[in-house]
């Protein structure tokens, strides 16, 4: 495993991180053990960033009952505030800010954090949603502020609803955050454009997530492959017919397999950490054996830099397949 410094914290963390959305069941249902189990083996392993979210279903309480089982040192753990929207509410379309985030309720949701983890402190709390419009409005900074001088949380930090990087911008020169989490992944390295760069320009960390495309830039996705109901991917793969996207992944592996990767995940996993502005990139490790496999790629020999611009240059393909779940 490797190290990065977490921006203005000065914390050393694992540039691979646990993404701890799998734990509430979004991919697909697992036992309870399995799921303490792997949380565990990641930490076994080397990982030592932890990322999860209230809206994450059972998966702080899931996450609390392996820390209790673990051993060693504490790894440095992130949460997220559950927007107060009802549905879907804000995530595809702005709302305000009294609406996500009314007054008093980034307090009760962080409690409620604390107690599902079974910890004193979380070493950095995020708003799950974030837009720039809110930034007018001083008083869910103030509230973030007071929990960190409790010493609740110690950190603050954003994450940005979908692909729309540059929101963040204006709050990232601000110096008033101390991270940014984001989507970035081969098919859209947008980041790399601009807000990887004003990061390392601020010292905000960047947290890089979906990083293998829920799963689709690992070559599972087939014409006929089914989703359970609840699994987040039911409609996530259909906003274009699938070809088209088995297609673009069948491309990456013709050209950069083996030569440069021994799988797909391992060539996804490489791109994202090739930039030193990326901090720490998360993935759903609550398979172990997906674990163990993602852990290894960190490892291995990184990608030429001729590679890597060849890959951002030729094989992006933006586009927001969050739009079937927020817009249709």
């Amino acid at each position: 495993m490797k190290y990065n410094v977490f921006g203005r914290m000065g914390r050393q963390v694992s540039r691979l991180g646990f993404g701890a959305m799998g734990l509430g069941g979004s991919f697909g249902a697992y036992e309870e053990k399995d799921l303490v189990r792997s949380v565990i083996h990641s930490l076994e392993r080397g990982v030592t960033f932890i990322d999860t979210a209230r809206n994450y279903g059972e998966s702080e309480r899931i996450l609390g009952l392996a820390l209790r089982e673990w051993s060693g040192e504490r790894p440095f753990l992130a949460s997220k505030i559950q927007s107060k929207g009802p549905g879907n509410l804000g995530w595809g379309i702005p709302i305000p800010v009294e609406t996500a985030y009314p007054r008093g309720w980034l307090r009760e949701s962080t409690e409620t954090s604390l107690r599902q983890l079974g910890v004193d402190t979380i070493d950095l709390m995020q708003l799950h949603q974030y837009w720039p419009q809110w930034d007018s409005s001083d008083y869910w900074m103030d509230e973030l502020l007071e929990l960190k001088q409790e010493g609740k949380i110690g950190a603050i930090g954003i994450s940005l609803p979908d692909q729309r990087h540059d929101i963040a911008l204006p709050i990232v020169q601000s110096g008033k955050i101390d991270s940014v989490q984001t989507v970035f992944h081969i098919f859209d390295p947008q980041p790399l454009d601009c807000l990887i760069p004003a990061c390392e320009q601020n010292n905000v960390a960047l947290i890089a997530r979906c990083i293998l495309d829920e799963g689709g830039l690992t070559g599972f996705l087939k014409g006929d492959t089914v989703f359970e109901d609840g699994d987040f991917r039911k409609s996530y793969f259909d906003y274009l017919p699938r070809s088209l996207y088995i297609e673009r992944v069948n491309r990456l592996r013709e050209m950069f397999i083996p030569a440069y990767a021994g799988s797909l995940a391992e060539l996804a996993i490489k791109f994202v950490l090739h930039h030193p502005g990326v901090t720490t990139a998360i993935s759903s490790m609550h398979v172990t054996k997906f674990a163990d496999e993602n852990i290894a790629a960190v490892d291995r020999e990184p990608l030429p830099d001729s590679v890597f611009e060849e890959i951002r240059r030729h094989h992006r393909w933006v586009r927001n397949f969050y739009e079937t779940k927020y817009w249709d």
